[in-house]
């Protein structure tokens, strides 16, 4: 699927969405805009259901996506993730603060581990997480992927 920050590729079980990944980062601001809200044609609902919400959130909505999900991982890792869906969209929070959420406050570095193994980009917001000193740390889509989506969701970084 064609977004603004480049090819995503989303991949789905019958129990939901469970890989959301830049396969091509774009090059410009707008590397398709005739494309943009185009899709192939689906192989799960929940892939359709996917498009149609990442179509919106780069329109401007800045809605929870409510599709539903079924990610590979620990119990560990879903619980990271499960804590970055409710980082809601225009804030940021550091890696400290997401393992005080999940009650593992010293597991900062297994939280950064979870946050990079997260295979469901934009959807599971892995790129609300920045450093406790404010700075863009590591995002797999690279720190200029994820300054875009931040700046596209309005974040002011601390």
């Amino acid at each position: 699927m064609p977004t603004p920050i480049g090819e995503v590729e989303l991949a789905a079980s019958p129990a939901g969405l469970r890989s959301c990944k830049l396969i091509a980062a774009a090059t410009g601001a707008d590397s398709h805009p005739a494309r943009h809200g185009q899709q192939r044609r689906p192989a799960y609902a929940h892939v359709a259901s996917a498009s149609r919400e990442l179509s919106a959130y780069f329109a401007g909505d800045r809605s929870p996506f409510s599709v539903a999900l079924d990610p590979p991982g620990t119990d560990f890792q879903r619980a990271v993730w499960d804590a970055l869906r409710e980082i809601p969209c225009g804030q940021t929070r550091s890696y400290a603060a997401l393992a005080r959420a999940i009650g593992r406050p010293t597991a900062v570095r297994a939280v950064g581990r979870a946050n990079g193994a997260n295979p469901l980009w934009i959807i599971v917001p892995c790129h609300r997480v920045i450093g406790s000193d404010g700075s863009l740390t590591g995002y797999a889509g690279g720190v200029e992927v994820k300054r875009r989506l931040l700046a596209h969701e309005g974040s002011i970084l601390c």
